[in-house]
């Protein structure tokens, strides 16, 4: 499946986006009422936070981490279950079939990720605000909600022109998600953990925050969402499943991560993101959890 702020300044010539710098002696004219509410419906022609990194390697970091974290948390977890003895494929299926593995692996996988998105910035010395990780407040909480009306509204509508465009596009196709064997009270809670905590988290984080802001750094907000979103719904294709390539999920992650864009813009925050990522994925882990 499948799941956080800086200051605003001038920027120097060589960066696309920016504005040339005053001049020290002629004066500036006030702006009329009318065209600042004007700039101020517009989208910001900067980003909201500033980071070092530009696009390539925001992007290559972002694919990295995103394959290694997955690769690197499977070796580990059959590496220390053989190592107590169980053999490859018992090891496979504890980690593919039993709930207590998928969360262990979920959770290692997430934090694999996480950790490299610290250790890029620490080794640079970026503070973790600068890709959106700041404190939660309470008004991110409404915006949310808003938000995620807003996707809703917007992947209904894109759904409906997307069957009309691809009358073939199967919108019936399951997401291979696991946990089929979550039953009791303690398995539905690791279920909820893996699925409705820690991706938002991850994927917020990897996403909106390292790879985009590397993106806004020399692109304006439109290309830098549309790339941001393209690679947020090719990592939900379920590349490798053994299934029929999943687009339905790509079409729906990607409306997703451009409302998750336009809001972690708006806001220079990652938490409103979280918030509205948990609510989706939460509406989903009830309806296949808890109510089926």
């Amino acid at each position: 499946m499948s799941n956080a702020s800086s200051s605003r300044g001038s920027a120097s010539k060589d960066q696309q986006g920016t504005e040339l710098a005053h001049a020290p002696i002629a004066p500036v004219a006030p702006v009329p009422p009318t065209a600042q509410n004007k700039a101020h419906s517009q989208l910001p022609s900067q980003p909201a936070s500033r980071v070092p990194w530009g696009p390539v390697t925001a992007v290559l970091y972002t694919i990295a981490l995103y394959i290694a974290g997955q690769f690197a948390a499977a070796i580990l977890i059959m590496a220390a279950l053989m190592s107590m003895g169980r053999s490859a494929e018992q090891a496979a299926d504890w980690v593919s079939s039993v709930v207590t593995g998928q969360f262990v692996y979920i959770l290692l996988a997430e934090i694999l990720t996480v950790g490299g998105v610290v250790w890029f910035l620490r080794r640079r010395q970026i503070r973790l605000s600068s890709i959106g990780w700041n404190a939660p407040k309470l008004q991110y909480l409404g915006i949310a909600l808003v938000g995620f009306g807003v996707y809703f509204a917007s992947y209904v509508m894109v759904t409906i022109i997307a069957g009309y465009v691809v009358p073939s596009l199967n919108f019936d196709q399951e997401q291979q998600i696991g946990f089929e064997t979550a039953h009791s009270s303690l398995d539905l809670t690791l279920t909820a953990i893996s699925l409705v905590v820690l991706p938002p988290l991850a994927e917020e984080i990897l996403f909106r925050g390292f790879l985009f802001g590397g993106l806004r750094r020399r692109y304006m907000f439109v290309p830098a969402a549309i790339i941001t979103s393209l690679m947020f719904a090719v990592g939900h294709l379920q590349f490798g499943s053994g299934a029929p390539l999943l687009w339905v999920a790509a079409l729906d992650t990607f409306v997703l991560s451009l409302v998750l864009c336009y809001i972690r813009e708006k806001t220079d925050s990652l938490w409103p993101g979280i918030f509205i990522h948990a609510i989706k994925n939460a509406l989903a882990f009830s309806v296949l959890f808890l109510f089926k």
